[in-house]
C-alpha cells in the first residue's frame, strides 16, 4: 500500500467514524435473555405499547423496543431531511445489532412497514417477522392510482394537517385517530392521554411522506424467505385491508390470523388477545432454529 493510499484509506476510515457518531440512536426498552425480538410501535405511540408483551416474552428472549423519530424519549427528526422507512431503519440500526443475528421483528403499522423495510435491507439479520396490519399505502396507489382503498387515510391526513396549520392540535388528533379507531374515539380517549397523542400527530405529514412516497415494489416482498406472521383486524380500515390483500399474497411464507371482533389498532386496544398469539408465533419460530 503507498502512502497516498494509506493515507487516503485513513481518511475515509475516520469520516465513517465520524458518520456513526452523528448518527442518533433511540430510547430502547429492554428485557429477558434468549433469541433476539425487536418490537416496533405504530406511529403516535410509543415503545410502551409493547409493555405487556416484553413482560410475557422476557423469561425465553432478549427483548428490545425502541422508540422511533419524535417519538417517546427518542431524538426529534433532523429538520433539513425527510422522513423516509429507510432512515427509521437507520435510527435502529443499533438496536438490531444488541438483539444479535438473526433476530425476530414485531410490528404494529407503521412499525410493521419500518420491520418489513429492515428484513428487505437486512434479510440475512432476521429470522421471522410478527406484523400487526403495516401500513405501506404506497402499494395501493401502485395497484392503481386514486380513488381508490387509500383514500380515507389520505382524507385523514389532509385534514389533521390543515388543523395543524391552524394550530388545533386537538382537531388533528380526533382527525387521525377516528380515522384508524372509529368515529368518536378521540373523545373517549382519556383526558390524561390526549396531550400526548395531540403533539405526536404534529408529525402526521411525515409519516404520510414515509408511507406513500416508498419505492420499494410489490414483487420486492416476495424475495423475504421467512416466516411472517400477518395479522389483521376485520374491523379495521379499507387502507389496511387492502395493504393486506397485497402482501399477503406476495409474501412467500405467510400465516394470516384475522382477529374477527378487533381494528387496526387491536394490539394496543386488546394486548390480551393479540399477545398470546405473537408469543406462540416466535416460540414456533424460535424452536425451529
Amino acid at each position: 500500500m503507498t502512502r497516498r493510499t494509506e493515507l487516503a484509506t485513513l481518511r475515509n476510515m475516520g469520516a465513517e467514524r465520524i458518520k456513526a457518531s452523528m448518527q442518533p440512536e433511540p430510547f430502547v426498552r429492554e428485557a429477558g435473555a434468549g433469541s433476539g425480538v425487536v418490537c416496533l410501535h405504530s406511529n403516535a405511540s410509543t415503545s410502551g405499547q409493547w409493555r405487556a408483551l416484553i413482560d410475557e416474552l422476557a423469561p425465553g428472549f432478549h427483548v428490545l423496543a425502541p422508540d422511533s423519530y419524535d417519538a417517546g424519549k427518542s431524538p426529534s427528526w433532523p429538520s433539513d431531511r425527510t422522513i423516509s422507512l429507510r432512515d427509521e431503519v437507520a435510527l435502529i440500526a443499533p438496536v438490531l445489532a444488541r438483539a444479535g443475528s438473526p433476530c425476530m421483528l414485531v410490528g404494529h403499522s407503521y412499525g410493521a412497514a419500518i420491520a418489513l423495510m429492515a428484513a428487505l435491507t437486512s434479510p440475512v439479520r432476521i429470522s421471522a417477522l410478527a406484523l400487526y396490519e403495516p401500513t405501506l399505502c404506497s402499494l395501493l396507489d401502485a395497484e392503481s392510482p386514486p380513488p381508490n382503498e387509500a383514500d380515507g387515510i389520505r382524507q385523514a391526513v389532509a385534514r389533521s394537517g390543515d388543523a395543524l396549520d391552524a394550530a388545533d392540535s386537538g382537531s388533528a388528533a380526533r382527525h387521525f385517530i377516528d380515522y384508524w379507531m372509529g368515529e368518536g374515539a378521540w373523545e373517549r380517549t382519556p383526558e390524561a392521554r390526549k396531550p400526548t397523542i395531540a403533539a405526536s400527530v404534529a408529525n402526521v405529514r411525515r409519516w404520510a411522506h414515509a408511507l406513500w412516497t416508498e419505492p420499494t415494489p410489490l414483487v420486492a416482498f416476495r424475495s423475504l424467505n421467512v416466516p411472517v406472521l400477518y395479522m389483521t383486524g376485520e374491523q379495521s380500515t379499507h387502507a389496511a385491508r387492502g395493504v393486506a390483500r397485497l402482501l399477503t399474497q406476495a409474501l412467500p411464507r405467510v400465516e394470516i390470523v384475522a382477529f374477527e371482533q378487533l381494528g387496526h389498532m387491536g394490539p394496543i386496544t386488546h394486548p390480551e388477545v393479540v399477545n398470546p398469539v405473537i408469543e406462540r408465533f416466535l416460540r414456533v419460530c424460535a424452536a425451529a432454529g
